[in-house]
């Protein structure tokens, strides 16, 4: 285990609810705030710090939209972001292949 390189593991992904943001917009490349709120059974302010750590980082873009009258928020991941997550799980396999 000494050869695994901890500072692999990104710190923008490694918390439980980045990394469910990250793990669903792999597959579904978008999704809006409440859809990850509910999937995520998190807080509104809760997700919208997690997901404001996320666009900081350049791994998810947020899109402010309006659906008639009412307001939409979507997030999506971007090319960095994708490629962030590939390499977190690459770090993380190379974990479990030590074990």
């Amino acid at each position: 285990m000494a050869a695994f390189d901890i500072n692999r593991l990104d710190d923008a992904i490694h918390g439980r609810m980045r990394l469910g943001i990250m793990a669903y917009l792999a597959d579904a490349e978008a999704a809006d705030f409440n859809e990850l709120k509910d999937l995520l059974d998190a807080t509104q302010g809760n997700l919208s710090v997690h997901l404001r750590k996320l666009e900081d980082a350049g791994y998810i873009e947020i899109v402010k939209s309006f659906q008639g009258r009412k307001p939409l928020t979507r997030a999506q991941i971007t090319p960095a972001g994708r490629k962030a997550f590939a390499d977190y799980l690459e770090a993380l396999s190379k974990l479990v292949e030590k074990r």
